[in-house]
């Protein structure tokens, strides 16, 4: 979580001195507007120093650093030494989103090397949150050490709002400041923090770290020098800090040489070992941080030994300073600042891992104790008005009970006579309001299902191919072409070729008991008209590449209303009828394709009718009855286009025209054709005409057809299942 203020303070007690950087971000640029670089006035592992001495350095230490700078309301962001927290990354197994934390706890609970009940831990998902592979971060430290080292914060009055570990503060602030390199995952950059005590080593790719702590820093070479010179750690320590002015240089020098070696196999070591591990990953370059970076010809040696390029960072390339920072004492220590860097981008929000390993009770405790001075002024405030408010009742009370006020008591006693009256009247017409409610509403309840069948009617339409419900680009083209009349676009497509149901009627029927419930006359009759009377058909096809056409509602469903006749109990449902015809060469594909399964790409209209629910959202209520179980409750009947009516044909297809005859035929009686309304292409099957314009036959004398269209019949029952109580019915 970012800092409110858009100011934090981050705050790095290392063995040799507090590092501290303010970090602002408040006018959408990120710059320092404050650092600290106190060195205690011991090494606080250093020979000789107890625990009592070390806390009271500490504590020395943080005083300066408040008398140099007001925190005010800035949050704070501290760090833990990686030699005594915990981090590992894990894959986790294929879960649900909401399962993750479940999964995690379980994996902390395995990885994490101390019963989880005596560690603050924290974990955060490293991966992208979409992707099939998990990985989270898991970070942890013991509660007596976190404890520890907020105790020397508490005991300055300092409010602490993140804890996170040096390594991780670290891969943040690479990650801000140096994205050059950090361009890919199969290239990594290796940070060195050299501390007096111990080296933290993290490997950092673009999305990936790495940590080992080695147990050798700036004291193994103070040891040494000890050693060789036979002095007191101080004394040591001060003659390896002056080394390069001295005039015993190289015997210094050469007394730290094995330190220099020992350090560098570690770091080669543990290198190795990652490598081994990551074949894949390529160390391109190593920063070095830390006090002990500074010393002359280490990294050089590191660098020679490692055959990989050093350097230290003497600026920081994506901060600013602000004017009243000094830019020369700052970049004096900017080795000394990575870890405060990253911590501090992360109190602004601004850092990759975010993980926060504070403990809850000390933060409420922290918070509260910080909020002292506001709850007693608050309860102070609340004790004052409540004497406030009790004087006023007794004021009041005394004016009230005064001889003055005996008429306006009884004018008070009048009113509220007559507002208890009114209210008694009020109420009464409430109660008759509710009566005429219940009388509006029985009379209303005959409307409540009048828009189920036109529910039902657009249900059916959604399950016909449609813009909606396809995803091929070359059909999405076609129908959106046919709805705007773009007959130039539609012929781009073959007509055989054209996935095109047109639906001509659809008769929808109510039935209480469906399964006693026959399709009836499902056959229409009547004269089609022709091409004059048809004109207006063009303007009328919309809808799902569909012709226009009419829709036939039967007005059984008005039996929901009272006082009509008693019908059969049973199944409610709808008997439904639908005619129309398909330009596609396999009408059967588009309407029923069996072996489809559960690939919905491949559904035809009845599958998706079998699966209504799972197709038009909000179709629970209807269910195809008994598919595939006889006539009696699934009908789908087709055959191809006549001008005659065979094979008794719906009716109100296309449109009648004639083909003037020719050739040897001319002057003999014009061959009647159905035409598409739009494209006028020919839609009913037609003689196959020879080179001298007569009609083919074959070796028995029966005319050769070409068939083009084909209609279809689809009759089917659907139960209703949000049909009124058999009471009600």
């Amino acid at each position: 979580m970012a800092s409110q203020t858009g100011v934090v303070w981050a705050i790095d007690i290392g063995n040799n001195s507090l590092k501290a950087l303010r970090l602002s971000n408040e006018r959408g640029i990120m710059e320092v507007t404050g650092f600290a670089n106190i060195r205690h006035s011991k090494i606080l592992n250093g020979e000789g120093v107890s625990a009592a001495e070390r806390n009271e350095l500490i504590a020395l230490s943080l005083r300066q650093f408040l008398s140099e700078n007001n925190l005010g309301k800035d949050e704070v962001i501290i760090s833990v030494p990686s030699q005594n927290s915990f981090a590992r990354f894990v894959t986790l197994p294929p879960v649900e989103k909401k399962r993750i934390p479940e999964i995690v706890k379980f994996e902390a609970a395995q990885q994490i090397p101390f019963d989880i009940n005596d560690v603050q831990w924290d974990w955060q998902l490293m991966s992208d949150p979409d992707s099939a592979e998990k990985q989270v971060g898991l970070f942890a430290i013991k509660n007596e050490i976190v404890t520890a080292i907020l105790e020397h914060f508490s005991r300055e009055s300092i409010m602490v709002s993140y804890v996170q570990m040096v390594p991780m503060a670290l891969y943040n602030y690479i990650l801000y400041d140096r994205p050059d390199l950090m361009r890919s995952n199969t290239e990594a950059t290796v940070l060195i923090d050299i501390g007096a005590e111990n080296t933290d080593l993290v490997v950092c790719s673009k999305s990936g770290v790495w940590q080992r702590s080695i147990p050798m820093g700036g004291n193994a070479f103070t040891r040494s020098i000890s050693e060789a010179f036979k002095l007191n750690f101080e004394k040591a320590e001060k003659l390896k800090r002056t080394a390069p002015m001295s005039k015993y240089a190289r015997q210094i020098f050469q007394a730290m040489r094995p330190v220099f070696s020992d350090l560098a196999a570690e770091i080669q070591r543990s290198l190795g070992f990652y490598t081994s591990s990551n074949s894949n990953i390529k160390l391109e370059r190593v920063l070095a941080f830390g006090g002990g970076a500074k010393m002359r010809g280490l990294l050089k040696y590191l660098s020679q030994t490692l055959q990989i390029p050093m350097e230290r960072p003497e600026t920081f390339k994506n901060i600013n300073l602000a004017s009243e920072v000094s830019a020369a004492e700052f970049h004096e220590n900017v080795s000394d600042f990575g870890i405060v860097y990253g911590l501090g981008l992360q109190g602004l929000g601004l850092a990759k891992i975010e993980s926060n390993l504070l403990p809850r009770s000390i933060a409420r405790s922290m918070a509260w104790s910080g909020k002292a001075k506001q709850f007693i002024f608050a309860a102070m405030l609340l004790m004052l008005v409540a004497l406030l408010g009790l004087g006023r009742t007794f004021y009041d009370k005394a004016v009230y009970n005064s001889t003055s006020n005996v008429s306006i008591r009884n004018e008070t006693k009048r009113i509220l006579a007559d507002a208890r009256d009114s209210s008694d009247k009020l109420s009464s017409e409430r109660n008759k309001a509710s009566k005429s409610k219940a009388v509006m509403s029985k009379a209303f309840e005959i409307f409540d299902y009048r828009d189920i069948v036109p529910f039902l009617h657009q249900t059916l339409l959604s399950v016909f191919p449609n813009e909606n419900n396809t995803t091929d680009p070359e059909q999405l083209k076609l129908l959106r072409a046919f709805a705007a009349g773009d007959v130039e676009t539609v012929n781009e497509t073959p007509r055989k070729e054209r996935k095109q149901l047109f639906i001509t009627s659809m008769s929808i029927r109510f039935s209480s008991n469906i399964e006693a419930s026959s399709f009836g006359d499902i056959y229409g009759g009547g004269r089609r008209r022709d091409t004059e009377d048809n004109q207006e058909d063009e303007e009328m096809m919309q809808m799902m590449g569909m012709a226009a056409s009419k829709y036939k509602f039967a007005r059984s469903i008005s039996s929901f209303g009272r006082g009509g006749a008693k019908a059969e109990i049973g199944d409610p449902g709808f008997v439904v009828t639908i005619e129309g015809y398909s330009p596609y060469k396999d009408i059967a594909s588009l309407l029923d394709p069996p072996g489809v399964g559960a690939d919905r790409s491949k559904w035809g209209v009845v599958t998706k009718l079998l699966h209504l629910s799972d197709v038009v959202e909000g179709a629970g209520s209807f269910e195809l009855y008994k598919k595939g179980e006889g006539n009696q409750f699934f009908q789908l009947q087709k055959g191809y286009i006549t001008v005659d009516y065979e094979d008794e044909m719906p009716v109100e297809i296309g449109i009648i025209d004639t083909i003037e005859q020719t050739g040897d035929t001319a002057g003999s009686q014009d061959e009647q054709i159905l035409r598409d309304p739009m494209t006028r292409e020919i839609i009913s099957r037609v003689a196959e005409l020879d080179e001298n314009g007569r009609e083919k036959t074959d070796r028995n004398g029966s005319v050769i057809y070409q068939v083009n269209d084909s209609w279809f019949r689809l009759n089917v029952k659907f139960l209703w299942k949000g049909a009124p109580k058999t009471e009600e019915m």
